[in-house]
């Protein structure tokens, strides 16, 4: 999204293109994008094609409140909750996923969920003892300490529970433009994945929550 915003941006620089639409520079960007990039292995020139929340976010302006509301209660919509209610896994699984910055690139094999990390560390600290990691996000240190969780199952926790799922799941449904992965959402991870993940972050015995 912020890539066809600076395309756009360039543009303006490059040709004083001041006068044209908002909807021409658009086309413009687009066309560049696409022209710059070839479909290589698993790497389709589909990922290209934006839904209607990446297009709102792409723009010079921020959505207006009323967009991102819409926005959010459509990606609401979309999150699957765990069939059998099961929301926490592994979290030793868990942490080798947080690890993993592998998946959906044009050298792998397959997009299938299994063959793809969480890649957590990329945006956010997860473990005091990592000494590199993202500051896109922030820290997950303690998540679920912080937050009061102390048994996962118990009914107490089970709006943050809940939240954090949704949030692993599509995370524009709580804030439109996010820069967060939507992980099931766009079937980065399976729901096997995600209850791991969600182990790591919420299982006092994870070194997260120590």
């Amino acid at each position: 999204m912020k890539i066809r915003y600076l395309t756009a941006m360039t543009l303006i620089a490059a040709t004083g293109a001041h006068a044209q639409t908002a909807k021409q520079l658009d086309q413009q960007a687009d066309a560049m994008m696409r022209a710059s990039f070839r479909e290589q292995g698993i790497a389709k020139l589909d990922r290209l094609n934006q839904d209607d929340a990446q297009r709102a976010c792409s723009q010079a302006k921020p959505p207006s409140a009323a967009v991102t509301k819409k926005i959010e209660a459509a990606q609401m919509a979309t999150i699957k909750w765990p069939a059998d209610g099961q929301y926490i896994g592994d979290w030793k699984e868990g942490e080798k996923l947080a690890q993993n910055g592998r998946g959906m690139t044009w050298t792998d094999a397959s997009a299938a969920p299994a063959k793809n990390g969480a890649m957590c560390y990329n945006c956010h600290q997860i473990d005091k003892k990592e000494i590199s990691f993202g500051t896109i996000g922030p820290s997950l240190w303690n998540y679920g300490k912080l937050r009061g969780v102390t048994d996962p199952a118990d009914p107490a926790a089970a709006a943050i529970v809940k939240y954090t799922w949704g949030k692993l799941y599509n995370s524009k449904a709580y804030s439109a433009c996010s820069n967060m992965p939507r992980f099931g959402h766009a079937e980065l991870l399976n729901e096997q994945q995600i209850r791991d993940v969600m182990a790591l972050l919420l299982d006092p015995k994870s070194p997260v929550n120590q």
